[in-house]
């Protein structure tokens, strides 16, 4: 049976992919951060075994986990971002949680976090953090 070459082309590239990927020397090992707090300006982030929850000034949101980083310290985590405002929350007010995507590294106890909100391709921010900080968050009055 014959194939057109186009798909002859992208069935070799696959197999090149694929074998590229199961070479010993590609292995990328993922690390998992321990539970704890980590914290900087306007963010705190609270990790646990299976999830974590971040606080800004005014907003929040949550990252599912495992929350894990390659053998470099970079990241790529999914979640939600949510604004927050002052006073109560009214019946029938529309949610303000967004998809997004935090991106980043590590190295040694220091994390830089870039939050984006996947859906409006907006960035929330970049943030410094420290392991074992509890941040600085000023919440909605």
């Amino acid at each position: 049976m014959f194939l057109r070459k186009s798909t002859r082309l992208l069935l070799v590239w696959s197999l090149m992919l694929l074998l590229c990927s199961l070479s010993p020397g590609k292995t990328r090992k993922l690390q998992r951060i321990a539970p704890g707090s980590w914290g900087g300006e306007h963010i705190h982030l609270d990790v646990s075994a299976e999830d974590a929850i971040v606080e800004y000034d005014c907003a929040g949101g949550t990252i599912k986990g495992p929350l894990n980083v390659d053998g470099k310290g970079r990241f790529v985590w999914h979640g939600t971002h949510s604004m927050e405002h002052g006073g109560p929350i009214r019946s029938g007010e529309p949610s303000s949680r967004h998809p997004a995507i935090y991106t980043g590294w590590i190295k040694g106890n220091t994390m830089t976090l870039t939050a984006k909100l996947s859906d409006t391709n907006d960035t929330v921010g970049t943030f410094s953090l420290v392991r074992g900080s509890e941040g600085r968050v000023m919440k909605c009055r």
